[in-house]
């Protein structure tokens, strides 16, 4: 079957449509490729390879279905209801698939879990709730203990591919500051085993290749990381790493084949982190990778379910795949699949237990995703479906990776997308900065809004400002307590440099961002009135110190801190805010916001409004009051972004929506 009648099948079993491409530049711009959500999320080749297990998003939940892979025929599917989202999945054995549960009240919310582990088979029985605070008890050693024990919360360790009934599990109380414990849970009966108790608050806990816990990892009360190893079933814990000591964190990747050597994730006091060999019976350490400009950010693991580190990607402008083991196979069949795809970014996401079936997902900033079923033996690739197959690839606009020099001389990274078509030059341009702040970034790679602004004829600009994750301790570090300083300098700077370089039309830039992007969008036209003509901020945050008393940030232990050492003490932020900058901006604003966003709540908005209008400051603001951080529902979206072209559109030039 041929690339495109396969995806047509494969649409028509998950109840999907397609759409034509999407007008790249024109007076008016069809809104509905942009806003339609992806046909799946994940999918993943069952250990036989007779299945595959798909995330599918709707509109406030994401559904786990399973299809039989020799017709696509449905055999099993579940949901749990609004606001819930199967987060992630794992194929236990060849006819059952153990889930993870998140919630969210909005697309950009960042999921949280809920430690709810859940189990269904690939015919859609025996649907099970194994773990969590959902679950009803039955008494000593089913589910969870009695309920005067206390609800527990429980997250996946290892699935033990050579073990179809049990998987090891981080079990969490529900309580400040827990110690947790490694059990084993049968995926049947939700039976559990303790394996190991934590030696540290909050721990989670990696395996070696034979599911035996080795390593346990976790944060004191002041948030330090701590590292402990055993060496084996039922030793002693040995402290590895303290934070509060060493100022760096540790983190476990996983072990060599045979044992004997540990891979860590190790920060540095300067500089990107590094991948270093620790020999476990002499303790020497070895670097065996390191960038000198961005930090191994993921890992490539091998597949035979063995945990054991393979390769890691750089995301040094587009990712780069360095082998830590070259002589593996799995090294060897990567490389392969790379050189085949030279120009995009190859994974393979799932095997068959015998290794000779590979899901292969290739996609680049044009490709939102392509999925291939690779032959190993016969070394031949079948297409098998695409996240968004409506889209053109050829019909997008390509994101080039940038390097820009900050007035402290700290070099920045970020991504510069021009609309297909322009010469590039004297554009008008929107800067977007990321939401987060803190160790999130911006990658190479597929990104609606980003194509979508680019397809109604602006460039886009997007920057990891310092505190930005992917380039080392010292560079996130460098953002704390900056909000509004040093942060907002970076993209002051990059903005500047983008007229030095003559992309950007200087009487045609516009600011704009979600969540911490709406700050920094604000913030920008306030301390740079004559840079920007217009601000646009979605689900923002705008008055610091209202941080410290809403939002779901506050109501942890652990977030009171990160507020604290992180944004900075609710006394001292009142400059920092943007509603108290209104009488410093000078050009129009647009905002938006969901009534029930606990994230960044929506008296944020209401008071950012209040405040440029009492100085008389044209701005447009919308509400979604059944909406979170993000809008869900597909007449929202498309309104928002309606509203939000139109904007751009009367101070910029762009296209309007359709």
């Amino acid at each position: 079957m041929g690339k495109w009648s396969r995806m047509a099948a494969m649409a028509v079993v998950l109840g999907l449509y397609i759409a034509s491409p999407a007008t790249t530049r024109a007076a008016e711009l069809d809104l509905g490729p942009y806003i339609r959500k992806d046909a799946f999320t994940d999918i993943k080749l069952s250990p036989n390879g007779d299945f595959l297990a798909a995330t599918v998003q709707q509109e406030d939940r994401t559904s786990l279905v399973v299809l039989r892979r020799s017709d696509n025929t449905i055999t099993g599917s579940i949901s749990l209801g609004r606001h819930n989202h199967v987060h992630d999945f794992w194929w236990v054995n060849p006819e059952r698939v153990v889930f993870s549960a998140a919630q969210k009240l909005g697309m950009l919310d960042m999921p949280q879990l809920t430690g709810e582990l859940f189990a269904m088979n690939a015919d859609g029985s025996k649907k099970e709730n194994l773990l969590g605070y959902r679950v009803e008890s039955a008494g000593p050693g089913t589910r969870i203990q009695p309920k005067k024990a206390g609800f527990v919360a429980g997250y996946l360790v290892d699935t033990l591919p050579d073990d179809d009934r049990n998987i090891v599990v981080m079990v969490r109380p529900f309580a400040d500051l827990p110690y947790t414990s490694a059990e084993l849970l049968d995926v049947y009966t939700g039976r559990r085993t303790v394996l190991a108790r934590s030696p540290v608050t909050e721990a989670d806990f990696v395996t070696d290749a034979h599911g035996v816990v080795r390593f346990a990892y976790g944060a004191t009360a002041n948030n330090a990381n701590q590292l402990y190893h055993r060496d084996g079933e039922g030793q002693e814990w040995k402290l590895l790493n303290d934070e509060d000591v060493t100022e760096r964190v540790e983190l476990p990747l996983g072990f060599s084949a045979e044992q004997r050597v540990a891979y860590l994730s190790v920060e540095q006091a300067e500089g990107t982190d590094a991948i270093v060999a620790l020999d476990i019976g002499s303790g020497q350490r070895t670097e065996l990778l390191r960038d000198p400009r961005v930090d191994p950010e993921d890992i490539v693991y091998s597949r035979d379910g063995k945990g054991v580190p393979v390769a890691a990607v750089f995301w040094d402008g587009k990712p780069r795949i360095e082998l830590l083991q070259r002589d593996h196979p799995d090294g060897r069949l990567l490389r392969s699949l790379r050189e085949a795809f030279p120009d995009d970014y190859v994974q393979i996401t799932s095997v068959t237990k015998d290794g000779a079936l590979a899901l292969v997902e290739v996609s680049s900033d044009t490709n939102p995703g392509d999925f291939y079923i690779f032959d190993v033996p016969a070394k031949k690739m079948d297409y098998l479906l695409s996240r968004r197959d409506w889209f053109d690839p050829e019909q997008l606009s390509s994101s080039a990776p940038v390097q820009i020099k900050a007035r402290d001389g700290l070099l920045l990274h970020g991504y510069l997308t021009t609309p297909k078509g322009s010469t590039g030059k004297q554009l008008p341009l929107i800067v977007h900065p990321h939401g987060g702040p803190y160790g999130v970034r911006d990658r190479w790679g597929f990104d609606g809004d980003v194509q979508m602004l680019a397809a109604a004829g602006y460039a886009v600009l997007q920057v990891n400002f310092r505190g930005s994750g992917g380039y080392g301790r010292a560079f996130r570090q460098a953002g704390a307590r900056e909000w509004g300083g040093a942060m907002q300098d970076d993209l002051t700077d990059a903005t500047r440099w983008a007229i030095q370089m003559g992309f950007a039309d200087p009487r045609k830039i516009c600011i704009y961002g979600a969540s911490y992007g709406a700050y920094a969008a604000l913030t920008g036209v306030a301390k740079e009135p004559d840079l920007y003509r217009c601000a646009a901020g979605n689900v923002g945050v705008y008055d610091l110190p209202m941080m410290h008393a809403r939002g779901d940030t506050r109501e942890r232990r652990r977030g009171r801190t990160y507020l604290r050492d992180w944004i900075g003490e609710a006394k001292d932020l009142a400059s920092a805010s943007p509603t108290n900058m209104a009488g410093r901006i000078r050009v129009p604003v647009f905002l938006a916001a969901g009534g029930e966003d606990e994230r960044a709540p929506v008296q944020h908005t209401e008071l950012m409004e209040r405040r440029l209008k009492a100085a008389d400051v044209p701005v447009e603001a919308v509400y979604y009051r059944t909406e979170g951080h993000g809008y869900y529902k597909e007449e929202n979206r498309l309104d928002y972004y309606t509203k939000l072209l139109a904007f751009f559109s009367r101070h910029l030039g762009g296209a309007t929506a359709k």
